[in-house]
């Protein structure tokens, strides 16, 4: 049974004939997932995303099986993700000559795994047969497939709709709702398009949603508190991926890291990117007492590798002064395949060796969020890892509320369009959510110093070897979102399709009369 709102007979026919056929389905479908996907950064036309949305909201609507709307969703999100994901080619073009095949598979399947959860999504949607809730009930399912997304299998929340506001006061929202919130913000707007299309009074309730989304942003601007006196300096010393590791390259991008360290002005902190230390920790500590002198007076945090039996870890460091470190962070939240194979600890124990981490494949992770302190009355800090940023959960699971938050990163894997843009989205989103500033050491940029408003005060762009000096800015207290997390959203979500289905199986059982 189709979903009982498509439209006027013209649309109808118009989904009818899309449906005929599955391949046309997916065609169209797809379409409207690419078009979605051009208001992420960095092209940013955030109106074709609700355009993209509307188009698959019809396509759901008018399925005239569960299969068909699975179908749908699943077709919108594989071309969202295709286009929102593009920069995951650049992975495998370091070593073009033997990974570059594989480029194109990895993004389709990429795409098509984070597109299952919005398949999902259309299928309850059509078994709910929602009528003029329509709308409302593809917010609220496909919001809570962006959480599993983001949850289920270690979770990979790049790319949520939500990220389409940035720059605009709708982000503010996100101290209230987090990035989730915003998501179902999104799907509401972009599936209530085609509630507008198809109706006046759609129109009129899509207007007004729009007037008091804008008008709560606006209400939600606040400035920034007054920043520290302390000075950061970020060094970004711009190593590409392809030359990072050679050996007639290495030295020349530690002794640029270690120049830019030294360079002109007196920063109370300076930070360096992920891995910029080019041997294991402990191992060369004369490279260790190089990089700390360079920054002397000021205390360095750096990115390196150590080594723990037959553990490796990614690494932050903190040192002061000389090779000794101050403290170690480990990255807990790790990349699958890219830093550690799936289920590879538990393969060992059944005697499927040589996957596990403690034997050498990848890097083991750490014990989880930790707030270090600074010296010097710079406060506490909370290191992240480059891909630990996207998550909220992990900066929430941190056992105190920091005054700061540090990410140092290696962007150069994600090449130069689309993926390092989006992962400063992130950074900004992080800081809106919880409040918190941000402090991001990247390798080829952006390197960035974020207020707790989510605005880039100061940064240095791609491709450039520099540093970026700025003063640390203020936290504001514990947000809204920082507090409750996304249950709010959960609760009302699981709450709305509820009531749909109590109010679908009513139906069922005691049908309207049609009047003669």
């Amino acid at each position: 049974m189709a979903t009982d709102y498509v439209g006027r007979p013209g649309m109808r026919d118009s989904m009818a004939w899309v449906h005929a056929c599955w391949p046309r389905v997916f065609a169209v479908a797809l379409s409207g997932g690419l078009i979605a996907g051009f208001g992420q950064r960095p092209i940013d036309f955030w109106p074709f995303t609700l355009m993209g949305l509307a188009l698959g909201a019809g396509l759901i609507a008018s399925a005239p099986t569960w299969k068909r709307a699975a179908l749908s969703g699943w077709a919108l999100g594989t071309g969202y993700f295709g286009l929102t994901f593009s920069w995951v080619v650049n992975p495998f073009l370091v070593e073009p000559e033997v990974y570059g095949w594989m480029a194109p598979f990895g993004v389709f399947f990429l795409a098509a795994g984070m597109a299952l959860y919005w398949g999902i999504a259309g299928a309850v949607v059509h078994a709910l047969s929602p009528g003029r809730w329509l709308w409302l009930a593809l917010a609220a399912a496909f919001a809570l497939a962006e959480i599993l997304r983001g949850w289920l299998f270690t979770g990979f929340p790049w790319g949520g709709p939500g990220m389409i506001w940035i720059d605009l006061p709708v982000a503010q929202y996100a101290r209230l709702v987090g990035v989730y919130g915003l998501n179902a913000v999104t799907f509401a707007l972009g599936f209530g398009v085609w509630q507008a299309i198809i109706g006046l009074r759609g129109r009129l309730v899509w207007v007004a949603c729009v007037l008091v989304l804008a008008l709560g942003g606006l209400i939600l601007e606040r400035p920034a508190l007054a920043p520290r006196e302390a000075i950061v300096r970020l060094v970004q010393p711009n190593a590409p991926q392809k030359l990072k590791w050679d050996p007639e390259w290495v030295q020349t991008f530690f002794d640029r890291s270690k120049a830019l360290s030294a360079s002109e002005g007196s920063p109370d902190l300076v930070i360096w990117p992920e891995t910029t230390i080019p041997a294991l920790q402990g191992q060369a500590p004369w490279l260790e007492a190089e990089a700390a002198a360079s920054a002397a007076p000021a205390p360095l945090i750096a990115g390196i590798q150590r080594r723990n039996g037959a553990s490796y870890f990614n690494t932050l460091v903190l040192y002061d002064g000389d090779e000794n470190p101050v403290w170690l962070y480990d990255k807990h939240h790790l990349v699958p395949f890219g830093e550690f194979v799936p289920f590879g600890n538990v393969l060992a124990k059944v005697g499927i060796h040589g996957l596990a981490q403690r034997e050498g494949m990848g890097f083991s992770s750490g014990v989880g969020a930790e707030v270090l302190p600074l010296p010097r009355e710079l406060g506490n800090i909370l290191p992240l890892i480059c891909y630990e940023m996207i998550f909220p959960r992990d900066i929430r699971s941190a056992p105190v509320r920091p005054d700061w938050i540090v990410q140092s990163t290696n962007d150069a894997w994600f090449g130069t369009f689309s993926g390092p843009q989006q992962h400063l989205v992130q950074a900004r989103f992080r800081a809106i959510e919880f409040g918190l500033p941000v402090a991001r050491a990247a390798n080829t940029g952006v390197s960035a110093v974020i207020d707790a408003t989510g605005a880039v005060i100061a940064s240095l762009g791609l491709d450039e070897a520099g540093v970026v000096d700025a003063p640390i800015p203020t936290a504001f207290p514990a947000t809204l979102y920082a507090r409750l997390a996304d249950w709010p959203l959960i609760v009302v979500a699981l709450g709305l399709l509820a009531f749909l289905g109590v109010r679908r199986r009513r139906i069922a059982i005691d049908p309207p009369t049609v009047p003669r």
